[in-house]
């Protein structure tokens, strides 16, 4: 249940659909299994279980996106599609055009597609409809675009907008690192990204190595001749630790033992340790994500609205 990544989104607070009315348009985009004829289906499920598309705790909802596809490699396309194209050859006394194999690698991709393997992944969403998060469990914006596009396939109205922040965080980074220490609230931890701008994009990282003392001056060294950060490890009120991106992306979330234990505590059976795992992650995120804004210089007054046709990052 814990969320080990986040793409950040804003919602319009309060968000002015209620708890019925979401499960309700969200049921429009419901998952079904994967058709033999198809490469891919996506949809909603439940997030326990329980045949509910909505788990709410607290005035919290979570929701789940299931998108199963089948595995169909290209190599086996092609090998297939080859083997034909010999055989029509000599049927026909010359080899296959170029129209004419893409015509056959359809043909054998139709009657493959039956006979594949499926996978299935699930990728979930932390909503706080009073204070207007909208939080992806995703490692990149691309599968944070597959979430929001569904939506907006199955909802009346989606206010959704891009968080941007009045500093970036390449910059705040940049400084946190050329002073030392990190903002009010939060340490800099171990690992470190830093790239060159230039074309050859020149890198340097360390990854569990202290940042400070010796190292420090190496990567003020790496600054001033031009490097910035693109990654940054942090912990915040020794209750969380995450890695920062350039993009304000939250990854490598942990949620430290002591949280574990807390839910661990209060919980005897399954039902019971995901209310609990899932009320201290949301209310620790609700206390995270604030301070987090805080200190990348506040909020922007007008975020960019998240188009389903354009990337929050272009926005």
């Amino acid at each position: 249940m814990w969320f080990k990544n986040l793409q950040i989104y804003r919602l319009s607070a309060p968000w002015a659909i209620d708890l019925a009315k979401l499960d309700e348009q969200l049921a429009r985009g419901e998952f079904t299994r994967c058709p033999s004829n198809q490469p891919m289906s996506r949809g909603w499920v439940s997030p326990r279980q329980d045949g509910a598309l909505v788990y709410a705790s607290d005035r919290q909802w979570l929701i789940a996106l299931a998108i199963e596809q089948r595995l169909l490699p290209s190599s086996v396309v092609n090998e297939t599609a080859q083997e034909r194209a010999e055989q029509i050859a000599d049927q026909q006394g010359y080899a296959p055009g170029r129209k004419q194999m893409k015509e056959i690698r359809e043909r054998v991709t139709e009657e493959l597609m039956p006979r594949a393997f499926t996978r299935k992944r699930k990728t979930f969403v932390w909503i706080d409809p009073q204070n207007g998060w909208f939080c992806v469990d995703a490692g990149s914006q691309a599968k944070a675009e597959e979430v929001i596009e569904h939506l907006r396939n199955c909802l009346d109205d989606f206010p959704l907008k891009a968080l941007h922040t009045q500093r970036s965080p390449q910059s705040a980074m940049a400084d946190w690192l050329a002073g030392g220490e990190a903002p009010a609230g939060f340490t800099i931890d171990r690992d470190c990204e830093l790239k060159a701008v230039g074309e050859e994009k020149a890198a340097v990282r360390y990854v569990r190595h202290p940042l400070g003392d010796e190292v420090g001056g190496e990567i003020k060294s790496h600054l001033a001749a031009g490097k910035l950060p693109t990654r940054l490890a942090l912990t915040w009120d020794e209750r969380i630790s995450f890695v920062l991106t350039e993009k304000l992306e939250i990854k490598r979330l942990t949620f430290l033992d002591l949280l574990k234990e807390e839910a661990e505590k209060s919980a005897e059976h399954a039902d019971e340790q995901f209310d609990a795992d899932f009320a201290l992650m949301t209310g620790e995120l609700a206390r995270f994500l604030p301070q987090l804004v805080e200190a990348l210089g506040g909020e922007q007054a007008e975020a960019a609205p998240v188009d389903g046709s354009v990337p929050p990052w272009e926005a």
